[in-house]
């Protein structure tokens, strides 16, 4: 039997960690990170971490696991989060995944096969932080150079094939086309999961992401950033080259006035929260809430809650 797991996602600012929190207060639950952010320990005015007195005595896991100079990959996000899926499960408490990083998510709810052999778990580890950051269609371009035919074959979205492919031409030097067997789609749908996903008018969200920013400005960030770099976490670990951090690093080496740094960093979110959406928009699963068009946010929950209900447990109360 497939385990039941409730993924709540969408762009940053949006409102994930306080519905998380809720749902799982209803439903029994606890709460894994989807965030590839907050695995980082020192790092949380800039990553909006949730407070501890904001989870309301629910569970919060895969936050705070690694120091700012580790690395953190898809694969290891992978492995974690089934861990604690079943952890969870085993309890008898509903598991939640609540998250932004639309990669790592997608890596467990379908179930991305990670090769044992250390060459080929890194060479995917590279592929998967280059779709992450720059999209799957740097990803598509770069197999359409090298093989053109798989390319025509696959679709732009279909990041485990183009992935796949890339692999077996970098390891092998030759096209996966001459080759049938190079990719596994096996073992899909491992969990019986149900997708949520948040999202507003574009510029109530805008505003959203601006008015975050100056309250992290206003909590300490520039002092966090300070904080990291004393205690020796260099500006050139992928940590600190990360949204917020990388602006405000570049303002104390004297790049930038502060105010531009500012503007640099709402700009650059603005762009990441359009990214998420158009990552999360193709998949057809995700059971969409506008949830600005809601007047009570109790509304919005309590239709959620019924959601769940009934796709997860057949329940139609």
């Amino acid at each position: 039997m497939r385990l039941p797991l409730v993924v709540i996602l969408g762009p940053t600012a949006i409102g994930k960690t306080k519905l998380g929190v809720d749902l799982a207060l209803k439903l029994n639950g606890e709460i894994i990170s989807g965030d590839s952010m907050q695995v980082y320990k020192h790092m949380d005015i800039g990553t909006a971490k949730i407070r501890p007195v904001e989870m309301r005595g629910i569970p919060h896991h895969l936050i705070n696991i690694k120091e700012p100079n580790e690395s953190f990959s898809v694969a290891e996000f992978q492995k974690l989060a089934e861990d604690k899926i079943y952890e969870i499960s085993s309890r008898s408490k509903l598991p939640l995944i609540v998250g932004g990083t639309g990669l790592y998510i997608q890596a467990v709810i379908d179930n991305y096969r990670f090769n044992e052999q250390e060459d080929v778990k890194q060479l995917r580890n590279k592929l998967f932080d280059l779709a992450n950051e720059k999209g799957n269609n740097y990803l598509y371009a770069k197999l359409a150079a090298v093989d053109p035919i798989t390319a025509g074959k696959i679709h732009v979205n279909d990041l485990k094939r183009i992935t796949r492919a890339l692999e077996y031409y970098e390891l092998t030097g030759k096209r996966i086309s001459e080759n049938t067997t190079g990719y596994d789609t096996s073992e899909m749908g491992k969990y019986n999961a149900i997708l949520i996903g948040l999202n507003m008018e574009r510029q109530k969200l805008y505003e959203r992401i601006n008015l975050r920013v100056d309250k992290m400005l206003e909590e300490g960030l520039i002092e966090e950033v300070k904080a990291l770099l004393a205690k020796g976490y260099s500006a050139s670990f992928c940590a600190m080259q990360s949204l917020g951090y990388r602006q405000i690093i570049a303002y104390l080496n004297g790049q930038y006035q502060l105010e531009e740094a500012v503007e640099l960093i709402k700009r650059d979110t603005r762009h990441f929260a359009k990214r998420q959406l158009t990552w999360f928009r193709r998949d057809t699963r995700i059971h969409w809430f506008d949830i600005d068009k809601y007047i009570e946010y109790q509304h919005l929950l309590d239709e959620i809650v019924i959601l769940v209900g009934r796709t997860i447990y057949n329940d139609v109360e």
